[in-house]
């Protein structure tokens, strides 16, 4: 600007175009980021899934639908990752073509200034390159900064995610014997899983006595496990209230309602660790309370043959035991807790008859003082229960003894038990 200052009437209206390119690349370069990067988590979770479950893929001969899976997922992110790398290099273009401007302009003004020589042409020509490369990498930076500032903004929504209620209400805490009786109360309880979606569970209303048995049944999608997880406070209520003994669960602490009571799910649950540690992971309890859980599990025997007893280490998941051994570690855990309320999300509905005749027998002898739960997928494990609870569409249709329930031919329960060939 020295040799030639007319340079800067182009530069500053050039500095303009400059604006106008950027501001229209980087809403297109942002969704496009945005897009891909919603389309890249589906390939990893995928695959993760697939190493997971390999043996089982191989094992039903679902190679080519999981790779065909695969395949339709990578091209679906490729769509957009290309686009993100066409409008890159649409910025790329522009920016050369308004650079190029830049230096012919440089050059046209030394050369046709009245003081010009060879020093001055070649000085201004080389600034200018300078410029061009300047005014690009300012350009590219920015539009990069508000193109990745999308993975904030995806660190940024996790951050505002809702959290749960407290862990301990200090100015509301059950007694240490609370819940003494198991008593559970739904009063016009109703549920949803997230703002805005339709009510799971609508104006329950039911008293279940302390040491009732009660099987709960219903199609798929009646609400059944959204019950169990309402109990657990999982999900908060929409209207109406939960009691537990005679204290609103909703005024208490998540610690103190989850301690007081055992769930034993579809799906066990182990880590990697020791069994004790499966067993007991807070060291609360001795090794003679654990030997009679695992007693009375019908597990004793297996952990006194294999390598190191109660310090045999278990895979992930429990992988180096079978689906029968993993729930049954999961019962002599719930053995070990003996709370007053036990749920059963059908826990036996992924194992043998024999498992399951095993841990119906430990549930009816262990558990007899208890409040039992069961969600059942096997009919025939609940016709001896106190009552039975019908739920259709997140609402209560029957609850009844079984023995009232087979009596009356139009009830759902009655219809359910004739599909199963017990009546």
């Amino acid at each position: 600007s020295y040799s030639t200052p007319i340079f800067m009437v182009v530069i500053l209206p050039l500095g303009v175009f400059y604006y106008l390119v950027q501001r229209f690349y980087i809403p297109t370069s942002r969704q496009l980021k945005r897009i891909e990067s919603t389309t890249r988590s589906p390939i990893y979770t995928h695959f993760s899934e697939t190493v997971t479950g390999a043996a089982s893929i191989r094992a039903y001969k679902a190679t080519n639908q999981f790779i065909l899976e695969s395949q339709e997922k990578v091209d679906k992110n490729l769509v957009f990752y290309f686009a993100g790398i066409a409008s890159n290099r649409w910025l790329a273009t522009r920016l050369e073509f308004l650079g190029s401007f830049i230096v012919l302009a440089a050059a046209m003004f030394a050369v046709v200034s009245e003081d010009a020589n060879e020093s001055l042409v070649g000085l201004s020509v080389s600034y200018a390159l300078q410029v061009t490369g300047g005014l690009n990498w300012m350009v590219r930076m920015t539009s990069d900064l508000e193109t990745n500032i999308v993975s904030v903004e995806r660190v940024k929504e996790y951050t505002e995610t809702p959290t749960e209620a407290a862990w301990v209400n200090p100015f509301k805490c059950p007694p240490s014997s609370w819940p003494q009786k198991g008593t559970i109360n739904f009063i016009n309880y109703a549920t949803r899983y997230r703002p805005g979606l339709d009510l799971v569970l609508k104006d329950l209303s039911c008293q279940i006595k302390g040491g009732e048995k009660v099987g709960i049944v219903g199609r798929t999608g009646a609400g059944k496990s959204s019950m169990t997880v309402a109990l657990f406070r999982l999900i908060e209520a929409a209207s109406g209230s939960i009691v537990i003994d005679g204290t609103t669960i909703s005024d208490i602490g998540l610690h103190d309602l989850r301690s007081k009571i055992t769930i034993l799910p579809q799906d066990p649950v182990l880590f990697s660790g020791t069994l004790r540690m499966n067993l007991d992971p807070f060291d609360l309890y001795p090794d003679d309370s654990i030997w009679g859980a695992l007693e009375h599990a019908h597990l004793k025997s297996f952990v006194q043959e294999v390598p190191g007893g109660l310090t045999y280490e278990c895979g992930e998941g429990g992988q180096n035991l079978s689906v029968g051994q993993r729930q049954l570690v999961c019962l002599a855990r719930s053995l070990l807790r003996k709370t007053k309320i036990l749920v059963l999300d059908e826990a036996t509905a992924a194992v043998d008859m024999e498992t399951d005749d095993l841990i119906q027998k430990t549930i009816r002898t262990e558990f007899k003082d208890c409040t039992v739960l069961t969600i059942a997928h096997r009919l025939n494990t609940i016709m001896d229960y106190d009552r039975i609870m019908v739920l259709d569409q997140g609402q209560i249709k029957e609850f009844d003894t079984p023995a009232v329930l087979l009596n009356n031919r139009e009830s759902i329960f009655y219809g359910m038990a004739k599909d199963a060939n017990l009546v």
